[in-house]
């Protein structure tokens, strides 16, 4: 689902922060990203997505490759093939929860009655049927983050990107929502990648690797 290669990124002189990486997930996949801050964790995610460019390397998602000079091009591909969980959740206050979930099908111009039966399958996936006229205010932070996880994945990416998804949960929160970013990729055959600098979290995934010196690295 995600096959990169030869990803260079510089910022400024010396040692690129991406050195030659390469990297390649599978349909189903969960791998946790470890490192030291700085590292490059979170540039290698807004590489990946499109967010930054690369001075060098390719990447393909879903065995489609991407252009990086075209931005139209690219904006597109991120709203059709890529979903993003966030440690800050960006639930849209003025929206009810089913109004945030729905947000990537209203871009990509799926119909109401679609959107509506898509947004009531992907909270009932992540465990919060019923809470679609609710507002982000009235939820603890673990229930917005699992609204996030649904907003990622009711458009069907082949990717979702998880940037720190537990950093603002307590323990048990977290626990019980990596639960359901697990199953949430697994069950839709996406591929997810997650950077964290949580033990507990990158024991989850199926495959954990960490990032120094600008490239990757086997842990698990």
């Amino acid at each position: 689902m995600l096959r990169v290669r030869g990803l260079v990124k510089r910022f400024g002189p010396g040692a690129p922060l991406l050195d030659d990486l390469s990297l390649d997930l599978a349909r189903g996949e969960w791998c946790a990203i470890v490192g030291e801050s700085g590292s490059g964790k979170s540039t290698l995610l807004n590489v990946i997505a499109g967010l930054e460019h690369a001075d060098a390397g390719e990447i393909e998602i879903a065995r489609r490759p991407r252009d990086p000079r075209d931005d139209d091009a690219l904006a597109l591909w991120r709203r059709r093939d890529v979903g993003f969980v966030f440690q800050a959740f960006h639930l849209l206050p003025y929206l009810d929860v089913g109004g945030n979930v729905a947000l990537p099908l209203a871009l990509l111009g799926v119909p109401k009655a679609e959107r509506e039966a898509r947004v009531e399958s992907a909270l009932a996936a992540v465990g919060l049927a019923g809470f679609g006229g609710r507002r982000p205010a009235t939820l603890s932070g673990g229930e917005m983050q699992r609204a996030a996880i649904a907003r990622a994945l009711v458009h069907r990416p082949a990717l979702v990107l998880a940037d720190e998804p537990t950093g603002n949960l307590d323990e048990a929160s977290a626990d019980a929502v990596l639960a359901c970013l697990g199953n949430a990729v697994r069950e839709a055959g996406a591929a997810a990648l997650m950077v964290t600098h949580s033990a507990a979290a990158a024991a989850r995934a199926d495959r954990v690797l960490r990032l120094a010196h600008g490239r990757l690295e086997a842990l698990r």
